[in-house]
């Protein structure tokens, strides 16, 4: 069995969105056997991108999984999504990786969120390699591919392929070490022949040769000293040092093809089966013991005690829930127990499944390096360890990034708002950066997601899973309403009907307070004017009337009001009659107290390339923003400014388009202020506008 961890490779595909990623994945499936037509995206055939959402808009908004055999290997595939809005499930499920390939598009060269999600493959240490795809595309450029490349990962990056032709000639690739061209034939097939390289291909990988060895020369003390000594290292000794240096990462391979065309895919598998590492390479996993947070180790043997990781969970409103779990060590059998050490809980399963795109099948056990699912655990969810229970162990579960943009939902049909709730739960427990709250001062519902597509695609789900149908806005602002001045008035309430009439009568004094000091309430009552038990009448009266204020309806705040004096009736006083009169006092008191509209204010951390400063420093100023400070980290500018809530409703998608999708933020409430003039009038008016 530990020979067949050793033939275990699990590897996740990362990039930008559109560069190639799920056409690649097709192309190795096909390649491979594992499927009889070579999916496309384009015409929505792939089988790794199933989901309605993702064939409406052609992109990878889930991860997918599947599995292939290649040269007596067994090789998972984890497809990850590339655009922002689903970056959340590219960190999660890069957890249950041991290795990425980057795909790069000989066309456009790294994107900046190609740049990013190769920043969490180095969180975690992965070795990776390269893919250009897009060879055969109109405009590409193998050899400005590489330098732009280089340029952003390192001089470690080393061609290990070189193209045969580009555009409409492209036709093969030819291997830097051995110098042999693969011609392919034309079609999708994936047939190819060996043959002598080309004299131009065969010149270009001569030059990146001497490169890729002096690379590899440099991994191990005793190949560079043999190197330094001009000596001729062996095919077998350059093997193993580029074996041995993409493990460690001191060398990452570029390979080159197209997925589409289905050119260079084989190459590619040989690479991954030849170079990268398997459980044994990667070695054992570090975790924590429940009970003191010591750290501890699980080897990659499935000998050792059982461990594992969930790195995704897929609702489905018929299946339930099901678990994407990464073996770490052990062996996990079907229809088993296993405990879950971070809800301290036991799990029990039937099935043990390997997923194969939208389809899966069923597996008697699975061991080191592979990547399964159950379903039905009661109380598992994304990020749980599970474990042998006599041996717990914790593993670590990254920070996802913050949602940062969020709109109003509103049920289309009355009563929805139950089954809205508990259906965006479900898809909560499968996309861990939704967030879902109602906000008391508005009334509403407020989802949050990472960007607009996100929203978009929840909610599309939401309809074709659960059939709930829901309306989006942009939220309201809660704005509040304090008062700049002081007054003194008399609140009298009198009413004689017939039978027992109603008398109440109180002065009161109000005066505003310090911002975020709330409301205070004193009784100078004194001589029994208003008989002690009215006395909480009136100040509930004022505590009612404040939730709705003079000026636009808003909630009022930060105001002290002392009761001074005021008169009773032995029969008609009650105290329903000193409650309005305490409300009746109350919104004449603001009227004179010169009552103002705050706004909320948020504190905003945006974090930019320094080429990006001035445009978004100018940005912010417009939206009455003020910048309180920078920091500069690495080729990163950090600012940190306060601006109000109802300028950065859609930030995030205005920060994206001025940055080019490389800037990112952080946003939290700060303090109220007073709204200008100007922009108060407009606000009173929208609010009458919607009272009537």
């Amino acid at each position: 069995m530990k020979d067949a961890v050793g033939k275990v490779r699990t590897f996740a595909i990362i990039s930008h969105g559109g560069a190639g990623k799920t056409s690649l994945a097709e192309a190795m499936l096909f390649t491979a056997g594992v499927t009889t037509r070579l999916g496309k995206v384009d015409d929505s055939t792939s089988v790794m991108d199933f989901e309605p959402e993702e064939v409406k808009r052609k992109l990878t908004i889930s991860t997918a999984f599947n599995t292939l055999p290649w040269k007596k290997h067994s090789c998972t595939i984890i497809d990850t999504p590339g655009d922002f809005n689903f970056v959340a499930e590219t960190k999660s499920s890069l957890q249950g990786a041991d290795a990425v390939v980057v795909v790069v598009d000989a066309i456009d060269g790294v994107k900046v969120q190609t740049e990013k999600v190769c920043e969490f493959a180095d969180e975690l240490g992965l070795p990776r390699l390269v893919f250009i795809t897009k060879m055969d595309r109109e405009r590409a450029d193998f050899v400005k591919t590489v330098e732009n490349i280089r340029q952003q990962f390192g001089s470690r990056c080393v061609p290990l392929l070189v193209p045969v032709g580009a555009a409409e000639d492209f036709k093969g690739v030819v291997d830097v070490l051995t110098g042999k061209a693969y011609i392919y034939s034309q079609g999708e097939s994936g047939k190819f022949e060996v043959q002598d390289a080309p004299a131009d291909a065969a010149d270009l990988a001569a030059q990146y040769r001497e490169t890729l060895i002096e690379n590899v020369a440099e991994s191990t003390d005793e190949l560079l000293e043999k190197y330094l000594e001009g000596e001729e290292l062996t095919p077998e000794e350059i093997r193993a040092g580029l074996r041995n240096a993409v493990i460690n990462g001191t060398v990452v391979p570029i390979a080159c093809g197209s997925a589409t065309a289905n050119i260079g895919v084989a190459q590619l598998l040989d690479i991954i089966v030849d170079h990268f590492p398997s459980p044994l390479d990667r070695g054992p996993k570090k975790g924590e013991l429940p009970a003191d947070g010591s750290e501890v180790e699980r080897a990659p043997d499935p000998e050792a005690p059982f461990s594992a990781l969930v790195i995704k969970t897929i609702s489905d409103p018929y299946a339930g829930r099901l678990s994407v779990i990464r073996i770490f060590s052990g062996t996990m059998q079907a229809d088993a127990t296993v405990y879950n050490s971070v809800k301290t809980t036991k799990e029990r399963y039937g099935q043990l499944l390997r997923i194969k795109g939208k389809s899966q099948e069923g597996l008697k056990e699975a061991g080191p390096g592979d990547i399964v699912a159950v379903a039905k655990l009661k109380e598992t969810t994304t990020g749980d360890s599970l474990c042998d229970e006599k041996n717990p162990v914790r593993f670590p579960f990254p920070e996802l990034p913050m949602a940062v943009y969020s709109l109003a939902i509103e049920p289309k049909s009355r009563g929805d708002e139950e089954k809205i709730f508990s259906s965006l739960a479900r898809l909560m427990e499968e996309d861990l950066a939704l967030k879902l709250e109602r906000n008391d001062e508005t009334k509403e519902m407020i989802l949050s997601g990472m960007g607009e597509i996100h929203i978009e695609a929840t909610i599309e789900k939401l309809k074709r899973k659960f059939g709930v149908e829901v309306n989006l806005k942009l939220p309201k602002v809660p704005y509040k309403e304090t008062i700049k001045g002081k007054a003194r008035v008399q609140g009298k309430y009198k009413k004689q009907t017939g039978g027992r009439g109603q008398y109440g009568d109180c002065w009161i004094e109000m005066e505003p307070l310090p911002r975020g000091a709330g409301f205070e309430f004193v009784d100078k009552i004194v001589g029994g004017v208003i008989p002690r038990q009215y006395i909480p009448a009136v100040e509930k009266g004022i505590v009612e009337a404040a939730r709705e204020g003079v000026v636009a309806g808003y909630p009022v705040i930060d105001f002290k009001v002392e009761l001074v004096d005021g008169s009773f009736h032995t029969v008609d006083s009650s105290e329903m009659a000193f409650k309005i009169a305490g409300s009746m006092a109350f919104k004449k008191a603001v009227v004179e107290a010169k009552p103002t509209l705050l706004e909320p204010i948020m504190e905003l951390e945006v974090i930019i390339p320094d080429d990006c400063m001035g445009d978004v420093i100018g940005d912010l100023n417009s939206r009455r923003g003020k910048v309180l400070g920078m920091d500069s980290e690495g080729s990163k500018q950090i600012v940190r400014a306060q601006v109000p809530l109802a300028e950065v409703l859609k930030y995030a998608p205005d920060l994206r388009s001025m940055t080019a999708g490389r800037g990112m933020f952080t946003m939290k409430f700060s303090h109220y202020e007073e709204v200008p003039a100007q922009i108060q009038e407009k606000i009173i008016e929208e609010a009458k506008a919607e009272k009537e």
